[in-house]
């Protein structure tokens, strides 16, 4: 059977500069492409106004990441009315290189887009200009904030009608998608999972070692910003002496954050670690005793899969999805509330009666990426099979 030719489309994708940046859509694809059965190209898209987006601009015209070409267009944008006109602007800054891909020889099947909005809204429309089908993976806040706002929101309700095929990281995604009018039956939860090969049990003394790690110790990972409550945890050490906090990530809430830390006494137990390498994770979620996410809302967060791979089990909050990774007893806890005292409460909780990291990882391997993967290729395979022409290697009847 020949192999499926997929484009994925989404600016939520690492770059040279940014290597980071939307590695969660990377991984999936990257695993994809392990199996087999699929070929890739990737397009994109990085925003460009003048004097803004710095760290974007720095991001090449084209790169080659995992031996998957990645083509990285510039797409107009402004602070202010971006989120109004960004699926105009990736739609035209697209088309020109997609129709470029199709003529240099990679006539590909299917556009594989990831964040409904302004990504997969704009893939549609790409889709109707090049006769192509589309499928939109929904990640978070695409369906939990965006919708909010009226224009988006129609936009969104009328990329649910012409996408070929949904995707959703979460149950809790699913039931988004349903509430804006998708039929019940179009939408498949494929969840993110975790590269079990990467995030393992280590050898835990010597890393802590290593890092200088000591006593019952915290991780929180992800950008420093509202969304991610680092102020709930921060907020809790007062009622948790002797514990350590330490903080991957850089974000704006960098300053407010040392500055509760340093009012309610306990500067001397949050270490600010900045920015860690993905690849260097490893390594702190094996000496951390917790890791704790008292994120607002979440799509499927990595992280959590990440922290249980390496035995470390969770405090996580009351949001929706949380329940889908963190439910067994060896996975760890979720918070009454959002609030500094119940994560307190949790991290007390889950400290009297700690899982055994043994019991932790063995969850961690339910969660590989073989099920997503497989996920994937059988809708491909079903949205392909109901065109004209079926897909490359379909047995004719």
């Amino acid at each position: 059977m020949s192999k499926l030719k997929i484009l994925t489309f989404s600016s939520l994708f690492p770059n040279v500069a940014m290597p980071s940046f939307g590695v969660f859509v990377e991984n999936r694809l990257r695993h994809l492409v392990e199996s087999g059965e699929v070929e890739a190209r990737v397009v994109a898209p990085v925003p460009w106004c003048p004097g803004a987006y710095k760290n974007y601009q720095a991001a090449p015209a084209q790169e080659i990441r995992h031996g998957i070409e990645v083509v990285h267009p510039r797409y107009l944008t402004a602070p202010g009315i971006g989120m109004y006109i960004q699926p105009w602007t990736l739609y035209r800054a697209a088309l020109p290189v997609l129709r470029r891909i199709i003529r240099d020889g990679y006539d590909f099947d299917l556009i594989d887009a990831h964040y409904f909005y302004p990504d997969g809204v704009a893939a549609t429309w790409l889709g109707k200009a090049l006769g192509k089908p589309v499928v939109i993976t929904s990640r978070g806040t695409d369906l939990t904030l965006i919708p909010n706002y009226g224009l988006p929101r129609r936009l969104i309700q009328q990329g649910i009608k012409d996408a070929d095929g949904l995707i959703t990281v979460s149950g809790s995604l699913r039931d988004k998608l349903l509430e804006l009018g998708a039929p019940v039956d179009k939408p498949r939860v494929l969840r993110n999972g975790v590269d079990l090969g990467m995030f393992q049990p280590l050898d835990r003394e010597a890393i802590r070692a290593r890092l200088g790690i000591t006593g019952t110790t915290l991780l929180s990972v992800g950008y420093l910003i509202p969304r991610k409550g680092n102020e709930i945890t921060v907020g809790a050490l007062p009622d948790l002496p002797d514990v350590t906090l330490l903080l991957a990530g850089t974000g704006e809430d960098e300053g407010m954050l040392r500055k509760l830390a340093a009012d309610l006494g306990v500067a001397d137990r949050v270490r600010f670690l900045g920015a860690v390498a993905h690849h260097d994770l490893a390594d702190y979620y094996n000496a951390a005793d917790i890791l704790v996410l008292a994120s607002s809302r979440e799509g499927m967060a990595n992280v959590l899969l990440e922290a249980i791979a390496c035995g470390t089990p969770i405090v996580g909050s009351p949001i929706p999805g949380m329940d889908e990774v963190v439910d067994p007893p060896e996975s760890g806890v979720i918070m009454t509330s959002r609030t500094p005292k119940a994560c307190a409460e949790a991290v007390a909780k889950l400290l009297a009666n700690m899982p055994d990291r043994a019991a932790t990882r063995a969850y961690a391997e339910s969660l590989s990426w073989d099920a997503t993967t497989k996920g994937q290729l059988d809708l491909f395979r079903d949205i392909l099979a109901k065109r004209p022409d079926g897909y490359p290697g379909q047995a004719r009847v």
